[in-house]
């Protein structure tokens, strides 16, 4: 299985991240989102192939069949992990997508390394510009949501993860956008995670303030965001982050959940396809 090394933890044991590479032609690199892997591009990653694209899919640090060191939850870090993949895989004019969380690490990546081997990115469902409610960010989401779900996760993570998935693809009584056993294969994505990850994610995306970083993009940038999403609601985000990138097409999914890399999987594909092409 395919594994390269992108630094050391404290233990001085290796960090590796797994990924796939599959294709050829222009290079899309897909950043799954929280609490998921790369597996949750799985539709993405089929259609954009099939368009002529190579793709790239990885499991973030303490997630999937990666390293799960006790350190590196930061986006710092995360961007230098990202910074190792496409240095030892050559790859070159790629094409950024970040779902969710890996909204921002393409932020942070594009600030930190100055948008090296990157000539495009992509916001989709993404936590930019900065989630948290403080007095300069009133319109952000109250310490207390995000403190209530690291305590569910304390608490029980196999129950808050399951709960968590149906409010990631807007399940309600009513509301049925996915099956069952979707639910079920989301929940054994995000299981194998180890739970410090999975913790210290949750505070990371929620408290990083990456406004600073959507300055420094300058390239070719969309931005997908359901307004149906309830996970990362669209005011706070993806509407915020167009804001601050005016020269970014911005496209709203009318009814589109948090998950809509799944429920609006082919619509999806479409403009990832189309928006990498234009590279």
């Amino acid at each position: 299985m395919p594994y390269l090394k992108v630094g050391v933890d404290k233990s001085h044991q290796a960090v590796e991240l797994f990924y796939q590479d599959i294709g050829s032609g222009k290079p899309v690199v897909l950043i799954h989102g929280w609490p998921l892997d790369h597996s949750s591009w799985a539709y993405q990653i089929a259609a954009l192939t099939q368009q002529g694209h190579r793709v790239i899919a990885y499991d973030r640090r303490g997630f999937g069949k990666s390293s799960q060191p006790s350190t590196g939850y930061d986006y710092d870090t995360l961007a230098d992990d990202l910074k190792a993949l496409l240095d030892q895989l050559d790859v070159q004019n790629a094409t950024l997508v970040g779902f969710s969380m890996g909204g921002g690490e393409v932020a942070r990546y594009m600030s930190r390394h100055a948008g090296a081997h990157v000539s495009r990115v992509a916001f989709v469902s993404a936590v930019t510009p900065f989630l948290l409610k403080r007095d300069d960010n009133e319109d952000g989401v109250d310490r207390s949501v995000f403190d209530g779900m690291v305590e569910g996760i304390e608490k029980d993570r196999p129950d808050f993860l399951s709960d968590f998935g149906k409010q990631f693809y807007g399940v309600g009584l009513l509301s049925h956008p996915v099956t069952e056993a979707t639910l079920q294969w989301s929940l054994n994505m995000a299981l194998p995670a180890s739970h410090q990850a999975t913790v210290a994610c949750a505070r990371a995306f929620s408290e990083t303030d990456f406004r600073s970083d959507l300055k420094t993009i300058s390239v070719p940038t969309l931005i997908i965001h359901g307004d149906k999403d309830q996970t990362v609601p669209l005011k706070v985000s993806g509407a915020r982050t167009a804001e601050a990138l005016p020269h970014a097409t911005y496209v709203v999914y009318e009814g589109a959940p948090h998950g809509l890399n799944i429920t609006e999987k082919d619509r999806l594909s479409a403009d990832l396809g189309d928006f990498a092409r234009a590279a």
